[in-house]
């Protein structure tokens, strides 16, 4: 099977999105998503990084989706699978999984 890098984005802030009032805060996803997709996937060629919209960021790219959030009031956290967006708000890890399983990331267990 091919080994392709993906990198699974979660832009958040310490403080909770108003709208998502109850909802774990982004750091708190931030790790369980790590924990909850160890438990399925090899995970030696996905990487993680974590982006607070409260700090200035130096690639364009990334002010530009923290503009975007910002303006646009999106909830948060949000993920990124590579550059593909798979959850606003409180994230489905049935959505996230469904996209790694687009990019052929291995299952820890190959019966499944």
């Amino acid at each position: 099977m091919e080994n392709r890098e993906v990198l699974i984005t979660v832009y958040g802030a310490e403080q909770i999105c108003a709208s998502c009032v109850g909802a774990p805060g982004s750091k708190d996803t931030y790790e369980w998503l790590q924990a909850a997709i160890g438990r399925k996937y090899v995970t030696e060629s996905i990487r993680y990084e974590y982006i607070d919209i409260n700090e200035p960021q130096e690639e364009e790219k990334r002010r530009d989706f923290v503009e975007k959030i910002l303006e646009e009031d999106l909830f948060y956290p949000i993920v990124f699978v590579n550059d593909q967006m798979v959850a606003e708000g409180i994230p489905q890890l049935k959505t996230i999984y469904k996209a790694l399983d687009q990019h052929d990331i291995a299952l820890l267990d190959a019966e499944k």
